[in-house]
């Protein structure tokens, strides 16, 4: 397979969310020849965030689509090129100074002496009846994009991690009821959230107990819910279900030519270094013990500076 000379990047980054847009910033500013393939909108799962209070630099918390937009900015500024393209597969190297091929669903074929893997994680579901059924008919994943269509209505949150929580407080601002189904007596969000969330009252709790089914014929009217003690079943009559259960890594394209952890995330060492040199993983998308935004940019910025020390090395160029 031969890519003609003017195609090949220094650095072709996949995904468009925190890591990869700090990783952006990095390699434009460092003037490597970047580009940036993100197959829906640069941003990520921020751009679902109300608000986001513990990255540096925002005291009274910023709004996660404002956040992206100031990356988004910022990288542009510095000249980063992005492009709206489905990345299918990464063809490795034959020899140490071939280029890395990149194939899009678009049918591209993109070179690129390095790869920086950004593709972050997507949110898990529920598997029961009903959900599919119902999805953008009361079903939702995102507070902030359909928690304004419930107004004084009644809604459930499944989930008991930081987002669940938080977005369950968010919807108090619509939902005349907020109802958190765990499976667990106690909840894992950070404490701050727990103390907001108790002292709600709008939030009411359903703990020790699993959704079974979610119920309606052409909208949710309510959620199927069992004590996982007693197996005694109820049904929460409600008009929205919020699935807020954690996220799995978008890594399925990747599974064949990186090597990946027990739950396919992409594994990586501190400089960012995948199984295979002159690929880099940065953000959800890699093994790590916290998925947070201000992680993803730390990554990121790593991940672009390994990747400009391997371009230059091959290039032998490399500052010594």
């Amino acid at each position: 397979m031969i890519v003609s000379q003017p195609d090949i990047q220094d650095i072709v980054i996949i995904g468009g969310g925190p890591a990869g847009l700090t990783a952006g910033i990095y390699a434009a500013r460092s003037r490597m020849k970047t580009l940036l393939l993100e197959k829906i909108a640069c941003g990520g799962q921020i751009l679902t965030a109300d608000i986001i209070e513990n990255f540096p630099g925002f005291p009274c918390g910023a709004n996660g689509a404002d956040l992206a937009g100031l990356m988004l900015k910022q990288a542009e500024h510095f000249g980063l090129v992005i492009s709206t393209r489905d990345v299918k597969k990464i063809l490795l190297k034959k020899k140490t100074a071939d280029p890395f091929v990149i194939e899009t669903a678009e049918g591209d074929r993109i070179g690129a002496l390095s790869v920086i893997i950004s593709t972050g994680a997507g949110w898990n579901t529920l598997s029961v009846p009903g959900e599919e059924k119902l999805k953008g008919r009361g079903v939702s994943y995102c507070a902030t994009c359909d928690g304004p269509l419930f107004k004084g209505k009644e809604v459930v949150v499944v989930g008991a991690g930081d987002t669940a929580l938080g977005d369950a407080i968010y919807l108090t601002r619509f939902a005349s009821k907020v109802t958190v189904v765990h499976r667990r007596d106690v909840l894992r969000a950070t404490k701050i959230l727990q103390e907001r969330a108790f002292a709600d009252k709008k939030i009411e709790f359903c703990l020790k107990s699993v959704v079974t089914e979610i119920t309606g014929d052409k909208k949710v009217e309510g959620v199927k819910v069992k004590n996982i003690i007693t197996s005694v079943e109820k049904t929460i009559r409600c008009d929205g279900v919020f699935v807020l259960i954690g996220q799995s890594p978008n890594s399925a394209e990747f599974k064949e030519t990186l090597k990946l952890d027990e739950k396919g995330y992409i594994v990586s060492d501190e400089g960012m270094k995948t199984s295979v040199d002159g690929i880099f993983a940065c953000g959800d998308v890699r093994s790590k013990p916290l998925r947070q935004v201000v992680t993803a940019a730390g990554e990121g910025a790593t991940a672009a500076v390994s990747a400009q020390h391997y371009v230059e090395k091959l290039k032998g160029v490399e500052y010594k």
